[in-house]
């Protein structure tokens, strides 16, 4: 997270614009991107609109993004939403917050509402306290031959996307508190962001590893075991997507 580089989101609007960091890809040219976005406390945008479609996960403090008109639904860390190019909607925050947005084309660009239009996506706003949690009891990606049966294993929770027919997802891990073990990729790039708590993350073929703090990012392309840890006091919750299906092992 330290190592982020931050610009405005939205240039035009110069300092008043919030900001963003990127962690992977480009979002003023075309393509797929994934990007960090800091409000100040309080802030409320205009009404505006999106050219394209994202979508986010907050990190810390809480977020409102609906319709002008809609009363505020304040999602926590950990909460997930997507916003419909096209569709008019102002974005609030409120405390020390911090999302992690992502995009499948760009330029990611803020409009008037004059140029509205339907995308046919979709609002979806989920309150963390809604996300669905699965265990290796219900999903083959975790594996439980050397581990207990207990309250105290990895969770996957599906966000988007369809990964049983090898197409590109995003999901949610739960690492429980004092957790190691390893994710190991399918062979296409995985990319992940920690949401919450701290990750202690090392690459298989790497002698030394580093610790993430929510908002830091890690990558790999090919087939690579990505050495995992949270540290013992609290759990650790890690945005992933990829192509495909991985694994989460624990030692």
């Amino acid at each position: 997270m330290s190592e982020v580089e931050w610009s405005p989101l939205n240039p035009a609007r110069g300092d008043q614009s919030p900001r963003a960091g990127t962690l992977w890809g480009d979002r003023t040219d075309s393509g797929a991107s994934g990007f960090l976005v800091e409000f100040v406390d309080g802030f409320s945008s205009p009404p505006h609109i999106h050219n394209i479609t994202y979508r986010g996960v907050v990190i810390r403090g809480t977020i409102h993004n609906d319709d002008p008109n809609a009363e505020n639904m304040w999602l926590p860390k950990g909460s997930y939403w997507t916003q419909p190019g096209g569709d008019v909607h102002i974005t609030s925050a409120s405390g020390n917050n911090l999302a992690y947005i992502e995009i499948e084309e760009g330029p990611y660009l803020v409009l008037p509402t004059e140029e509205a239009f339907d995308s046919d996506d979709r609002s979806i706003n989920v309150n963390e306290s809604n996300i669905v949690w699965l265990d290796a009891s219900n999903i083959t990606w975790i594996d439980r031959s050397e581990m207990s049966i207990s309250a105290d294993e990895p969770k996957l929770a599906f966000l988007w996307g369809n990964p049983q027919n090898g197409e590109l997802s995003g999901t949610l891990i739960k690492l429980p508190p004092g957790f190691t073990g390893k994710i190991r990729s399918n062979g296409s790039t995985l990319r992940a962001v920690v949401i919450q708590g701290r990750a202690q993350y090392q690459v298989s073929n790497e002698a030394k590893g580093k610790t993430l703090e929510p908002g830091s990012y890690f990558s790999l392309e090919g087939e690579f075991v990505h050495q995992i840890s949270s540290e013992a006091q609290e759990e650790c919750i890690i945005y992933v997507r990829v192509k495909g299906k991985y694994e989460v092992i624990p030692s």
